[in-house]
């Protein structure tokens, strides 16, 4: 179980000094972590690795605050003040009289040791490193350098510079000045913080994984993907987890799955859908096609169900001598639901989340579930003990091989 810093008995900790920032990566989530900063007075140094990817990203920000200024809602001097702020280079060096620097390049362990072994070497004593991975080992990451003390993440919610949830990773060698620095720093950029251990997937991600896992079952039991998303959206949801999959890019989720292959249990279910969907090049709304069809390419239209993905998914089932079965929208909602909330128990148990209440603050906050039901700690809270551990029995027995059961208790007793 991961032991937590109490922020509240470190109070009198004061705060590192952070008046600078920088982003290590200037792609749509670098550029909307310097919004963040730019937006909260800061000086905020932006590095790319070549002059066309800097370009690309001091574009992004121009383009935000000329649609700030169009659209009435920041002054014409507020917005340059803001960018004036703003330093875009492609020269390390120029890290070196920074107080925090964040991370936010590709999702690839290796990549981002190489970016921590090489920041280790500029960042000046005390500075705070700070990586924005959404599922990536934070120790891993501390271990490239030669002051994990000194790192924490930062996970960020695309877009960076509307969603206010982070997820304040603390790491096995974080200080707690550095966590306390980090919580600060999140609520003086308008962010709502939330701290986590260091466990795959964090708080958020794991869970919504848990989720998403659970309606890929369902594919391949009998239900299409869009049966599935319009229960969950007639839940509450804005999407539904296959067209939010669509939107976020199918091969974010591949590519995860792919580093997991080695320790996944080779007995456990898995869901070959959305990995065949990968390989056959539908990579979601980007590409025109994932789950469904986009008549116009990347552009926001709704996507249409498609024949082709039905064709996958019956053969998906066939090949597993899978019998599909009709589904109804009450038993969707229901399966998707109780697998976020096995997975909050399991989180809770580890310690990954300090308290019950804070798995309702991610997933309102970063993944949509429906405000009016308050978060899926209070949906399981609803049930009552007894219906929710049934719940959860019969969840197992739907789930087949390698579904770990948790504890409802952890859900129905808040944390200290």
């Amino acid at each position: 179980m991961t032991e937590y810093v109490d922020l509240e008995r470190h109070g009198e900790l004061a705060p590192r000094q952070v008046s600078a920032m920088a982003v290590i990566g200037a792609g749509t989530m670098g550029t909307g972590i310097a919004i963040t900063g730019l937006d909260a007075d800061l000086e905020v140094t932006l590095l790319e690795q070549d002059a066309a990817a800097l370009q690309r990203g001091a574009n992004r920000v121009r383009e935000h605050y000329a649609r700030r200024v169009g659209a009435g809602k920041m002054s014409t001097d507020r917005a340059a003040e803001c960018q004036s702020r703003l330093h875009a280079t492609t020269d390390w060096n120029a890290l070196a009289p920074i107080d925090l620097v964040i991370e936010a390049v590709f999702e690839d362990l290796t990549v981002k040791r190489e970016v921590f072994a090489r920041l280790d070497k500029i960042a000046k004593p005390g500075a705070i490193l700070a990586t924005n991975t959404s599922y990536l080992d934070v120790d891993a990451i501390a271990a490239a350098t030669s002051r994990p003390r000194d790192v924490v993440g930062l996970h960020f919610f695309s877009p960076a510079n509307v969603m206010r949830l982070v997820e304040v990773v603390r790491g096995a060698a974080t200080a707690p000045d550095v966590l306390v620095t980090a919580v600060e720093v999140a609520k003086r950029l308008g962010k709502l913080p939330v701290v986590t251990g260091n466990a795959f997937g964090f708080v958020g991600n794991r869970i919504f994984s848990a989720y998403r896992r659970q309606c890929e079952f369902m594919l391949e039991e009998g239900a299409m993907p869009e049966q599935v998303d319009a229960a969950l959206e007639a839940f509450g949801f804005a999407m539904g987890p296959f067209a939010v999959a669509d939107l976020s890019g199918l091969d974010i989720a591949w590519r995860m799955r792919q580093s997991q292959a080695a320790i996944r249990d080779p007995a456990a279910r898995y869901v070959r859908i959305p990995d065949m969907l990968c390989e056959a090049g539908r990579l979601g709304r980007k590409t025109g096609s994932g789950y469904y069809l986009y008549e116009d390419g990347a552009g926001k239209a709704r996507g249409q169900p498609d024949a082709r993905v039905h064709e996958l998914v019956n053969s998906a089932s066939a090949n597993k001598g899978i019998v599909r079965r009709s589904l109804g929208a009450d038993e969707i909602k229901r399966r998707a639901l109780l697998a976020m909330v096995n997975e909050a128990a399991m989180v809770l148990a580890e310690g990954v989340a300090q308290r019950a209440s804070d798995v309702d603050v991610v997933l309102l906050n970063g993944y949509g579930f429906p405000r009016t039901e308050g978060g899926p700690v209070t949906w399981a809270r609803q049930r009552g003990a007894d219906a929710l551990r049934t719940d959860l029995e019969w969840l197992a027995q739907v789930s087949g091989p390698g579904f770990v059961q948790g504890d409802p208790r952890h859900v129905l007793e808040e944390s200290a």
